[in-house]
């Protein structure tokens, strides 16, 4: 079994679809940011952005679309960490419908930066920390 550090299930609303009546692409990378957002706060950055202006940002993203989505129905966001740089992680995430069917498959490039001065930073040894050991918890 894949393991997966990070799960949200999201419900497709009537507002996501398009006029081809299937969920459009950026309603797609909207469940994408979302996933990307539960899987930062749970390794803290979200809230050392807020009280030290130190946090992520989101460089590259890359996006492959394998199966249209439909309303009614929900999605499930599996998201892990591929790789760690100097200044930045791989951030991955697998979208399924509601049959277990993969939709899409997302890679994004997180670096961490100072705010502050705009500059990148080298990722601390306590972020790594909390990246493995979000990493090694969840098996889904």
């Amino acid at each position: 079994m894949q393991q997966f550090a990070s799960k949200i299930k999201l419900r497709i609303d009537w507002n996501d679809i398009d006029m081809f009546h299937h969920v459009n692409n950026i309603s797609v990378l909207r469940y994408v940011q979302s996933a990307r957002t539960h899987y930062l706060e749970a390794i803290g950055l979200m809230q050392l952005q807020l009280t030290d202006k130190k946090g992520p940002i989101l460089a590259s993203s890359s996006t492959q679309f394998k199966k249209q989505l439909f309303y009614p129905g929900s999605v499930t966001i599996y998201s892990k960490v591929n790789a760690i740089k100097n200044s930045s992680f791989t951030l991955q995430h697998w979208i399924y419908d509601d049959s277990g069917e993969l939709t899409t498959e997302v890679t994004d490039i997180i670096v961490f930066f100072d705010f502050t001065t705009n500059t990148k930073l080298k990722i601390p040894d306590a972020l790594k920390e909390k990246i493995h050991s979000l990493e090694n918890r969840v098996q889904l």
